[in-house]
Order: C-alpha cells, then sequence, then structure tokens
C-alpha cells in the first residue's frame, strides 16, 4: 500500500474516534437540548401512564365498593322482612351503620389499601347475610308446607256450629257417647272443601259416616267429611285448600243435614277447633 494512503486511513480513523468521544462526553457532560428534551417528554409520559393506571383502578374499586354497599343493604332490608314474617327475632349486624345511612365508601384520597381493606369486610358481610337468608328462607319454605298441610281452612262456609268435640247424649240412643269431631249445620247441598292440601285416601259410603271422604294430609295427618250429599272426588286425587270435596247432606247415621268433621292424628281424634280458630271465619261463628 502506498505510504500517503496509508497516512490518510490513520487520519480518518483518528478523526472518527475523536468525534465518537466528543459526542458521548457532550452528552454525558453537557446534554444536547434535543436529547434532553426527548428524556423529559418520555419522562412525562410514563408518569401519566403511570397516574391514569392507579386512578382508573382505584375507580373501579370504588365502584366495586359502592355496589357492595348497596348490595349489603339490599340484604339487610330483606332479612328484617323475611324474619318479620316468620315472626323470628334478628340480631342487627354489629357493624351496620345506625339509621338510614348510606352512599359509597369514598375514603380522603382514595387509598387503595383502604379500600381493598372495605372490599373485602363487605364481601365477608354478605356472605353472612347470604347464609342467614338462606337459613330464612328454609325456615319460611317450612312454615309456608306446614301452614298449607294444616287442616285450618273452615271446610263448609254459611253454617253454625251445632254439636262438638268431646262427650255428648247420642242423638239416637240418648246416652252419654264421644263424639270425635265436629258438626256444621247447613243447608243440603252447600259446598264442602279441603281443610288443608292433600291426597284423597278414600271417598266411599259408610253404614255410619253415610258418603265419607277422608283425606291424607302427611305424617299421619288426617281429615274426615262425613254425611255428604255426593262425593266429587275419588281417592287419590290431589286437593288444594279450599277446593270442593263434596256436598252437605245427611246420609248415614245422621238427624238432618249436616257435615261431620274429623281431624286425626296416627289414628288418634283431635279437637278440630284447634286447628280452624286460626280460620276468621270459623272465629266469627264461635262468637255468634
Amino acid at each position: 500500500m502506498p505510504r500517503h494512503l496509508a497516512v490518510g486511513l490513520a487520519a480518518l480513523v483518528a478523526v472518527v474516534f475523536s468525534a465518537a468521544l466528543l459526542l458521548s462526553w457532550l452528552s454525558v457532560h453537557w446534554r444536547l437540548p434535543l436529547v434532553e428534551d426527548l428524556m423529559r417528554t418520555l419522562h412525562r409520559e410514563e408518569i401519566r401512564k403511570n397516574q391514569d393506571y392507579v386512578s382508573n383502578n382505584l375507580q373501579l374499586m370504588a365502584n366495586r365498593l359502592g355496589e357492595l354497599q348497596a348490595r349489603v343493604l339490599q340484604l339487610d332490608s330483606l332479612g328484617e322482612r323475611m324474619s318479620g314474617l316468620l315472626g323470628l327475632p334478628r340480631e342487627k349486624a354489629p357493624d351496620a351503620p345506625p339509621g338510614g345511612q348510606g352512599g359509597p365508601f369514598l375514603p380522603a384520597g382514595l387509598n387503595a389499601e383502604l379500600l381493598q381493606g372495605e372490599i373485602e369486610r363487605l364481601e365477608q358481610h354478605i356472605e353472612r347475610r347470604a347464609d342467614d337468608l338462606a337459613r330464612l328462607e328454609a325456615h319460611l319454605l317450612e312454615k309456608r308446607v306446614a301452614d298449607r298441610l294444616l287442616p285450618t281452612a273452615l271446610p263448609v262456609r254459611e253454617a253454625t256450629l251445632s254439636s262438638g268435640f268431646g262427650y255428648r247424649n247420642d242423638p239416637f240412643a240418648g246416652y252419654r257417647s264421644r263424639h270425635e269431631g265436629i258438626d256444621f249445620v247447613a243447608e243440603a247441598g252447600t259446598p264442602v272443601v279441603a281443610a288443608a292440601d292433600g291426597v284423597v285416601l278414600s271417598a266411599m259410603a259408610h253404614p255410619q259416616f253415610g258418603n265419607l271422604v277422608e283425606i291424607d294430609h302427611g305424617d299421619g295427618l288426617l281429615t274426615r267429611y262425613a254425611h255428604l250429599q255426593r262425593i266429587d272426588v275419588p281417592p287419590g286425587r290431589l286437593l288444594k285448600r279450599g277446593e270442593r270435596l263434596g256436598a252437605v247432606g245427611s246420609t248415614g247415621r245422621s238427624t238432618g243435614a249436616h257435615l261431620h268433621f274429623e281431624v286425626r292424628m296416627l289414628g288418634v281424634a283431635q279437637n278440630p277447633v284447634r286447628f280452624l280458630k286460626r280460620d276468621q271465619a270459623f272465629a266469627q261463628m264461635l262468637s255468634r
């Protein structure tokens, strides 16, 4: 290689290396205005993104907290109503606000730790209230089922009570005898209805009871409707409370048109008044 070319190449390398050192020194010590502005812009953008992220998350948490608080108020109100329907005392939650307060929880500064702690507390509160409501719902269902299966509806309207439960003088023989039901006097053909939900156990002619319908209400509970003019239901029929099963008559061992009504538990006669006294119409009948 000619000597002058080698010298030129060495000079070029020296110039490039010197320029690189100069630029490096300037960027470290003096910061070129363009580079410095770019760095500041990138830094501000990063701060803004972080702030937006935190702000959005806090707002979402605050919204979630407001939803949970509204849910707590709804559950507490529903629990109070269900407890009232069941007649059960219900202790007030120790962390429930006094009086008619409400609104979202918005602590000063929207601290994330405070919000998260409040969200977790309310979620636990809701779980407890949900469990309470599940138990109340079970009680309410049991009560409604029990009420519909108890013979508490008056089996015949527009009637008068002629003979009560217990001992009396037999209307035919005149001797003291036990009367295992109650008698309702009404005009022949007056509708007779089921005193509670149940299944028709038998519907037949009986030598003493005349046309007789027996309804099984479950758990050993049974009702009898005797001396019917006619029977309107077959055995095995599912009856609802208040559904017609026949009409008042004077069949069998009877002195006149009336309904003989019995309630039996495991075969033992019970006083029907204990059940029918819940019916307002029967209470009015007794007061006459």
